[in-house]
């Protein structure tokens, strides 16, 4: 039997192929990236899909996975993004974007024209379905974040654990690694970090002492996330409660030693403050342009 790529549809939502079993350069089971596998080679959509590899007594049948990537971008630099993740972003049908306005322009500075579909913390059930629906019907999408990489203190992982519940086993899930702000702050801090806590942002009133407190008690290093508009008020909170903190236990040892804080991580205006709490303090307020940008502060032990 002959085949070729041109046998295969775009409208259904799985295509198959079948050829001879004798075939042997095809394995009978598994998941396989289409680019490694002779003599076929997918172009356009299908190029780099997922697949599932179907065996009988007669024939093998290849079947097309639709997939959603969660694709690492820029925290900062447009210059950090994988080549993996240009051709990823250039392939699919359509990119969920936190923020379509920040997403276009990371696009088109590469030039890439996929459309894109507005995905964030407010989405509601009717757009995650609205997704899922998509998959179904055979679609290849990414998500990304308006930084970083999605699912970490975004809602990326919510729309991950849906697919999964309403798609397992049909849809394949793949990471296209890169930049995150937790690891290149913790890369540069100079803190032992073999083991760490990340903590993502501090809730803004409710519970916000409750887990200040909770990270001058961390056994280990913390990560946090704070804006511009809570930094100062975050390091505060963080001085007086470490100052007037008590033991839960006589054997438990409140062990506060420095701070990292890391400002506008890979921008043109990235600081790094290090020290203790009110140093830190003191040269923030004492510049109002170092008030501006996104924190990662970093709580050693």
């Amino acid at each position: 039997m002959s085949w070729s790529p041109r046998s295969i549809g775009t409208d259904a939502r799985l295509e198959e192929i079948i050829f001879p079993a004798q075939d042997k350069i095809w394995a009978p089971y598994g998941r396989y990236n289409f680019n490694l596998v002779w003599p076929f080679r997918p172009r356009g959509r299908h190029r780099g899909a997922a697949i599932k590899i179907i065996s009988s007594s007669l024939a093998l049948a290849i079947i097309f996975m639709s997939t959603l990537y969660i694709v690492a971008t820029p925290i900062g630099n447009l210059e950090d993004i994988s080549m993996r993740a240009l051709r990823v972003l250039g392939e699919v049908d359509f990119i969920l974007c936190e923020d379509t306005r920040v997403t276009r322009t990371l696009l088109g500075h590469y030039q890439i024209k996929t459309p894109t579909i507005s995905y964030h913390q407010h989405s509601d059930i009717k757009k995650v379905n609205e997704i899922i629906n998509l998959l179904a019907a055979g679609k290849n999408l990414a998500l990304v974040s308006d930084a970083g990489t999605p699912g970490i203190s975004d809602p990326g992982g919510l729309l991950v654990s849906a697919v999964l519940e309403k798609l397992n086993g049909e849809v394949a899930i793949e990471s296209v690694p890169g930049p995150s702000a937790v690891t290149a702050a913790l890369s540069i801090s100079g803190i032992p970090t073999d083991k760490f806590v990340f903590m993502g942002f501090p809730p803004h009133k409710k519970g916000r002492q409750t887990f200040i407190k909770k990270i001058i008690l961390s056994e280990w290093p913390v990560v946090v996330y704070e804006s511009k508009h809570r930094i100062i008020k975050f390091l505060e909170e963080l001085r007086s409660l470490t100052a007037a903190a008590k033991p839960e236990a006589e054997t438990k040892k409140i062990n506060l030693t420095s701070v990292v804080v890391a400002r506008e991580l890979s921008k043109m205006h990235e600081t790094v403050y290090r020290g203790e709490p009110e140093n830190i303090i003191e040269k923030i307020k004492n510049n109002k342009y170092d008030q501006r940008g996104e924190f990662v502060v970093i709580i050693g032990k």
